[in-house]
C-alpha cells in the first residue's frame, strides 16, 4: 500500500492511529484513548514474513514426510546389454534400478501341474529370488545400527553413511559383470568380450574338469556371488531376473514421455537412515500437528501421479485399460503410507464377510457355521482350502474342459513336515507364525497359542489322510470320471452342487460330468470334519485364508512372516516392498506386462533364431528315435509324430499387442491407485472367473497362458505344446552376437529339455494330441522303464553335503531323463550346423577370444554356467524334500558323466569321474 505524497510530507504534531504512520503508540482522535497501532510499513512487515516462510514450512514438511531418493547414485553391476566400457559411468546409475523378489500370491503352478494343466517348466516355477547386492543402494545387509535414544539426528545420519560407504566398497570389489538383452547396446566385440570376463570370473581354472566339471565351470561362484540376506539362494536365473525385473519396474513406472513417475518420492517407500525411539516419539508429535496439511499434500501427490499414469491411457488413439490397470496395481502396492494409515480394516471388513473369525470373536457360535459354504465363498477368492478345485482339460479328452477335484495343499511344503519327527523345528516355526499373526490382529497371547495347537492339531490329523507323492504317480490310478448326482451319492455329506453353483456364481446341473482325483481324501475328510469341533475348523480354514492376506497389510505382518521364513529357508532378511510389487503385477497381469514389455524390447531376430532351431531339435529327436534299438517300429512311428505335431509358443502371444483383444481380457478386473487390499482380492476373482468360465468351452491348445517376460520354459502334455517366454531368450541363453556353439549350449539344450519332456516318465503316457493313451507297446515300456531305472539309481546316490541329504532318483527321473536327451539333441544339430559351415570367418567366430577352450567345449561349458549358483542350507533341505528338479550342481554333474560327446571333447579317460565305464541313457 503507498502512501499519498502529501501524507508523506505532512507533519504530526501527535502521535495519532488514525494518521498514517510507524509509530507504536498513539491516541485516537475519536475515541481519546491510547493504542497501540502498527502503521502500514509494519503491517507489510507481518504480512511478509508469514508469506515467506509458508513456502519454506511447506518444503520442510514434505521433505520430512516423503524421502528423496531421485538423487541416489547406484553402484555398478553390468545389467545392462554389454555397454561399451567407455561409457560404463554413464550406464551405471541407468542400469541399476530396484527390482523383485518372488513372494506374492500366484497360482500354485508347481503343486498342480501334474493334474491341472499338466506341465513341466525348466526351472521351479517358484525360484527364489535375489537382487545384486551392488547395484541398489536400499538394500544393505549390514548388522542394524544401536543408538541410544537421545542421539542426535545428524550422529545417526552420519554413522548410518559410514556404514553405507564401507558396505558398498565391499560389495563394488566383488561385482561381477552380468549380462541383459534389454538394453541392445554393444558391439559384437564388446559383448563376446564381456562374456568372456564373466565366465571366466566363475571358473576354477585350478580343477580337473574330467574330475568335478561344476567345480571346474562354477567354482568362484560363491566368493563372487555370496548370498545376500534376504534371499535363500543365488544362482544364474535370479541374476538374469533381476535384469528382466529391472526393466519391468521402469516400465510400470514410465509416463509418455519416457520419463519415470518418482514413486519413491511420492509415497515415501523407501530408505531412510534407522529411527530411534526418541525420533519415533518426535516424529509422531509432528505427524499429529501437521496432519490436515499433510492429507492435502499427499491427494495433491496422488493427483499428480494419476495424471501421469493416465499418460498411457491413450496409445495410438486407443484407452490402453490393460496396461493402466497394471500400473495402477503397482502404485496401489507401493504406497505403503496409505497401506499402514489403513490399518487392519480391510481385513476385518472381509472376515466379516464372511461370517467372521472365531479366535477374534469369543461370541461366536458354531449353530450355522457352514464349512462347505465358507470354503467355496473363500474359493471366489481362488484359494483352494480342504478342497482343490478348478476347471481344465480332461486328461483322457484333452479337447474337453471339465471340472476337477483333488485333495488339499498344506501349510507346510508337503506332508512329511507335519508327520515326521524329525520336522518338528519346522511345525514349531510353523505355530509361532499362528500365534504371531494371531496376536498382531489383537488376540491375547494365551488365547493365540491355544488356537494354534488346536489348528496345527488339525492339519496333523489331514495330512495324515493326504496322499503322498509316491502314492500319486500313477495319474491313471487316480483319474475316475463321474456326474455330480454319483459323486453326491458316494459322498453325501458334501454337496457338490451347492458348493460348486456358490463359487461359479450360477446353478449348476447335478448331471454335470467331473473328474475326481482324491475320492477317498474327500471320504477320509468328511469324517475328521465331523469329529473335529466346528470352531477348529472355522480357525483353520479362515487361517489358511489370513495366512495370504497379510501380504497387503503393514510391515509388522511381513516381518513375522519373515521369521517364519527364517526357519524354513533360511533367508535372513524380507525383500524390500517394491521388489514383491513388480512380482505380484507381473505373475497376476502378465500380459499387459508383457505387453509393455514386448512392445518396446523384444527382439524378434531371437522369436526366428529360436524357431529354426527348435525345427533343428526336432529333426535331432528323430534321428535318435530311428536309432534306439529298443523301441519297436510302431511305437517308433507313433512317437515321430507326436515330435511332429508338437506346437511350438516362442517369445509371445500375438493378441497382447491388439490394444482391444487386451483391454478384453482384463474387462472385469478393477483396480484403484489406492486400495491396494482390494485390489488383490479383485485380482484373485478375476483369475477364478477365469478359470470358471471355461466350463462349456472347446480347449482352445493354441491358448498362451504363460506371462511373457519370465525365465523359464515349459511342455504342456495336455497340449503337445513347448513354450518359450520372450524372457528366457537372454544371455546366457541366447544372443544373436554369441557363437552358434553357446546358442546351442544355452538355449538349444533348454529346447531338447522340453522336448523330451513329452518322452519322460509321464510325458511318454500322452499321445500327439495330449490324451493320457496307451500307445506304448508293452515291450517298448519295459526297456523304457529299464532305461529310467538306471537314472534313478544314478541320481539317488548323489549327496549334499552341506545337509548329508540325498537326492530323491524316483521324484526327480523325468527332469534328469529330459537334461540329459536335451543335451544330446542340441550337441548333435550344433555339429551338424557347423558341418554345413564353409565360410572361414563363421568357423573361427566360434570360440571366445581368452578363454582358451574350443567350440565344442565353449558349448558344453555353457550349458555348466546356466546351472552356476549357491543355497543356504535350510532352503536346499527344503527343496530336497519337494522338487522334482536336482539341484544345479548335479544337472552339471550328472548330465555330463552320461555324455559321450563331453568325454571325448575333454579327453577324459574312461574310469574318471566325468567318464565313468556305465553310463545311462533314455533318449
Amino acid at each position: 500500500m503507498e502512501l499519498s505524497s502529501d501524507a508523506k510530507h505532512q507533519p504530526i504534531k501527535k502521535n495519532s492511529c488514525d494518521k498514517p504512520s510507524g509509530c507504536e503508540l498513539g491516541i485516537n482522535e475519536r475515541t481519546g484513548r491510547l493504542q497501540w497501532c502498527p502503521g502500514y510499513r509494519f503491517a507489510k512487515v507481518l504480512f511478509v514474513i508469514p508469506a515467506a516462510m509458508l513456502p519454506v514450512a511447506l518444503l520442510f514438511l514434505v521433505l520430512t514426510r516423503f524421502n528423496v531418493v531421485g538423487s541416489v547414485k547406484y553402484p555398478d553391476r553390468q545389467l545392462g546389454f554389454y555397454p561399451d566400457q567407455s561409457n560404463q559411468l554413464e550406464e551405471m546409475q541407468a542400469r541399476c534400478k530396484p527390482v523383485r523378489s518372488t513372494l506374492s500370491e500366484v497360482l500354485d503352478v508347481e503343486e498342480r501341474d501334474i493334474l491341472r494343466d499338466l506341465r513341466t517348466s525348466f526351472v521351479p516355477s517358484k525360484h527364489v529370488v535375489v537382487l545384486p547386492a551392488d547395484c541398489v543402494q536400499d538394500e544393505q545387509y549390514d548388522d542394524p545400527l544401536t543408538m541410544p535414544d537421545d542421539a542426535s539426528q545428524s550422529d545417526l545420519v552420519n554413522i548410518y553413511r559410514s556404514k553405507r560407504s564401507t558396505s558398498n566398497q565391499r560389495q563394488t570389489r566383488k561385482s561381477v559383470p552380468q549380462a541383459s538383452t534389454w538394453s541392445n547396446k554393444g558391439s559384437s566385440e564388446s559383448i563376446r568380450a564381456t562374456q568372456v570376463d564373466i565366465m571366466k570370473k566363475y571358473m576354477d581354472l585350478s580343477a580337473d574338469p574330467c574330475n568335478d566339471f561344476y567345480q571346474y565351470a562354477c567354482g568362484n561362484w560363491e566368493r563372487v556371488n555370496p548370498i545376500p540376506k534376504d534371499k535363500a539362494g543365488l544362482d544364474t536365473f535370479e541374476i538374469l531376473r533381476e535384469s528382466l525385473d529391472i526393466v519391468l519396474k521402469n516400465l510400470l513406472l514410465e509416463t509418455r514421455d519416457g520419463s519415470l513417475v518418482d514413486i519413491e518420492n511420492t509415497l515415501a517407500t523407501t530408505l531412510k537412515p534407522p529411527e530411534t525411539e526418541h525420533l519415533r516419539r518426535v516424529r509422531k508429535r509432528i505427524i499429529k500437528k501437521r496432519a490436515v496439511l499433510n492429507k492435502l499434500v499427499l491427494k495433491a501427490q496422488i493427483k499428480k501421479m494419476k495424471r501421469e499414469l493416465s499418460t498411457h491411457a491413450t496409445l495410438d488413439g486407443e484407452e490402453n485399460n490393460a496396461e493402466t490397470k497394471a500400473r495402477h496395481l503397482f502404485i496401489s502396492c507401493m504406497n505403503y503410507s496409505l497401506i499402514e494409515k489403513r490399518g487392519l480394516e480391510p481385513l476385518f471388513d472381509l472376515l466379516q464377510s464372511l461370517g467372521g473369525w472365531p479366535v477374534l470373536n469369543p461370541s461366536w457360535q458354531s449353530d450355522n457355521f457352514d464349512w462347505l459354504n465358507l470354503t467355496a465363498h473363500i474359493r471366489k477368492f481362488n484359494n483352494d482350502i480342504l478342497i482343490v478345485q478348478w476347471v481344465g482339460p480332461d486328461i483322457k479328452n484333452s479337447d474337453e474342459n471339465i471340472i476337477q477335484f483333488d485333495q488339499t495343499s498344506l501349510g507346510l511344503p508337503t506332508r512329511d513336515y507335519f508327520l515326521q519327527a524329525s520336522n518338528k523345528k519346522y511345525l514349531d516355526g510353523y505355530k509361532q507364525f499362528m500365534i504371531d499373526v494371531i496376536v498382531l490382529l489383537g488376540v491375547q497371547p494365551e488365547i493365540a497359542k491355544q488356537t494354534a495347537e488346536e489348528m496345527v492339531d488339525f492339519e496333523v490329523q489331514l495330512a495324515n489322510i493326504t496322499s503322498s507323492v509316491e502314492e500319486r504317480n500313477n495319474v491313471s490310478v487316480l483319474y475316475r470320471k463321474i456326474i455330480l448326482e454319483n459323486l453326491h451319492e458316494e459322498i453325501p455329506e458334501i454337496d457338490w452342487t451347492r458348493y460348486l453353483s456358490t463359487i461359479m456364481e450360477r446353478p449348476i446341473n447335478s448331471s454335470e460330468f467331473v473328474v475326481m482325483f482324491a475320492l477317498n481324501y474327500m471320504k477320509d475328510l468328511v469324517v475328521l470334519i465331523d469329529q473335529t469341533e466346528p470352531r477348529t475348523v472355522a480357525n483353520y480354514i479362515l487361517w489358511r485364508f489370513v495366512r495370504h492376506r497379510i501380504n497387503n497389510l503393514d510391515d509388522r505382518f511381513l516381518q513375522a512372516k519373515q521369521k517364519f521364513s527364517n526357519v524354513l529357508f533360511g533367508r535372513e532378511k524380507s525383500p524390500p516392498r517394491w521388489k514383491n510389487c513388480v512380482n505380484q503385477v507381473n505373475a497376476n497381469m502378465g500380459m499387459a506386462v508383457g505387453a509393455m514389455f514386448v512392445r518396446k524390447y523384444f527382439d524378434e531376430n531371437s522369436k526366428r533364431d529360436t524357431l529354426a532351431m527348435t525345427h533343428e531339435l526336432q529333426q535331432s529327436f528323430r534321428e535318435i528315435l530311428n536309432e534306439t534299438d529298443w523301441l519297436d517300429t510302431p511305437t517308433k512311428r507313433l512317437a515321430e509324430m507326436k515330435v511332429n505335431a508338437m506346437s511350438l509358443r516362442i517369445g509371445y502371444p500375438d493378441f497382447i499387442l491388439s490394444h482391444k483383444e487386451l483391454n478384453d481380457k482384463y474387462a472385469d478386473l478393477e483396480i484403484a491407485p489406492d486400495k491396494y487390499f482390494e485390489n488383490t482380492l479383485n485380482v484373485l476373482s478375476h483369475i477364478r472367473r477365469t478359470d470358471q468360465n471355461k466350463i462349456g468351452q472347446t480347449v482352445n491348445k493354441t491358448a498362451w497362458h504363460t506371462a511373457p517376460a519370465v525365465v523359464n520354459a515349459y511342455y504342456s502334455r495336455n497340449k503337445n505344446q513347448i513354450m518359450f517366454p520372450a524372457g528366457i531368450l537372454q544371455p546366457p541363453f541366447y544372443h544373436r552376437y554369441f557363437p552358434k556353439s553357446m546358442n546351442y549350449g544355452g538355449i538349444g539344450v533348454v529346447i531338447g529339455h522340453e522336448l523330451t519332456h513329452g518322452f519322460d516318465d509321464k510325458g511318454r503316457l500322452f499321445d500327439r494330441d495330449g490324451n493320457l493313451y496307451r500307445w506304448w507297446s508293452d515291450h517298448a515300456i519295459e526297456a523304457f522303464h529299464q532305461r529310467a531305472s538306471c537314472l534313478v539309481r544314478q541320481y539317488g546316490k548323489y549327496t549334499i553335503d552341506e545337509v548329508g541329504v540325498q537326492i530323491d532318483g524316483e521324484s526327480t527321473q523325468g527332469e534328469n531323463i529330459a537334461d540329459n536327451g536335451g543335451i544330446k539333441q542340441a550337441f548333435r544339430a550344433y555339429n551338424k550346423w557347423l558341418s554345413e559351415q564353409t565360410d572361414p570367418d563363421v568357423l573361427s567366430g566360434e570360440t571366445l577370444p581368452g578363454l582358451n577352450v574350443t567350440n565344442t567345449q565353449l558349448f558344453f561349458l555353457n550349458f555348466a554356467q546356466v546351472w552356476c549358483g549357491a543355497m543356504r542350507p535350510e532352503a536346499t533341505r527344503n527343496k530336497l524334500k519337494t522338487a522334482v528338479h536336482s539341484p544345479g550342481k548335479f544337472r552339471v554333474i550328472g548330465t555330463l558323466s552320461n555324455s559321450e560327446d563331453f568325454a571325448r571333447e575333454f579327453g577324459c579317460p574312461v574310469g574318471s569321474a566325468m567318464n565313468p565305464g556305465d553310463k545311462c541313457s533314455v533318449w
